[in-house]
C-alpha cells in the first residue's frame, strides 16, 4: 500500500510540475490563434463596423468606425502575438476581453447561443479562456515569467 501511495505522490508531483506551464501555454496558443486569425481577416478585409456602430456600447459608439476598426484589428493582431509568447499577457488579455465583450454585445448577444446562428457561444468561450490569463498570468513558459524571475 505504501508503494501505491508513493507512486501516487510522485505522479501528482510530476503533474503539478507540468501543470505550471503546459495548460496556460495551451490556452495562450489557442486563444492567440483565434484572435490573430480574426485580426488578419480585418486587416485584409473591408470595414463593416459602420453597419453596426449604433449597436456598440458606450463609449465605443462615440468613436469613428475607422478608429474602432483600427483598434480592433491591431488589438487582435498585436494582443494575440503578445499572448502567444507570454509578453504583457495580463494587459493583452484585458484588451482582448474588452474587445470580446464589445463584439458579444454588438454582434452576438441577440442571436442566441448557437454558433451557426452567429450566437454568443464563441465570445463566451473566448472570455472563459482569457480569464485565467488575466487572473493567473501566462504561466512559466512565458516571457513574463522570465522577466519576473530575472528582474523582480
Amino acid at each position: 500500500m505504501d508503494k501505491i501511495i508513493d507512486l501516487m505522490d510522485r505522479t501528482i508531483e510530476k503533474l503539478n510540475t507540468i501543470g505550471e506551464f503546459l495548460p496556460l501555454l495551451a490556452i495562450r496558443l489557442l486563444i492567440a490563434y483565434e484572435f490573430f486569425d480574426a485580426g488578419i481577416e480585418k486587416f485584409k478585409g473591408q470595414n463593416w463596423f459602420s453597419q453596426i456602430q449604433d449597436q456598440f456600447p458606450f463609449p465605443f459608439n462615440l468613436l469613428h468606425t475607422d478608429i474602432s476598426w483600427f483598434l480592433a484589428t491591431w488589438s487582435e493582431i498585436l494582443g494575440s502575438v503578445a499572448i502567444a509568447v507570454g509578453f504583457a499577457t495580463r494587459f493583452s488579455a484585458l484588451s482582448l476581453i474588452i474587445l470580446d465583450l464589445v463584439a458579444w454585445y454588438s454582434v452576438h448577444a441577440d442571436s442566441g447561443y448557437n454558433v451557426c446562428s452567429n450566437g454568443f457561444k464563441l465570445p463566451l468561450m473566448y472570455l472563459v479562456l482569457l480569464l485565467p490569463l488575466l487572473f493567473i498570468g501566462p504561466g512559466r513558459a512565458s516571457i513574463d515569467h522570465f522577466i519576473a524571475k530575472k528582474y523582480l
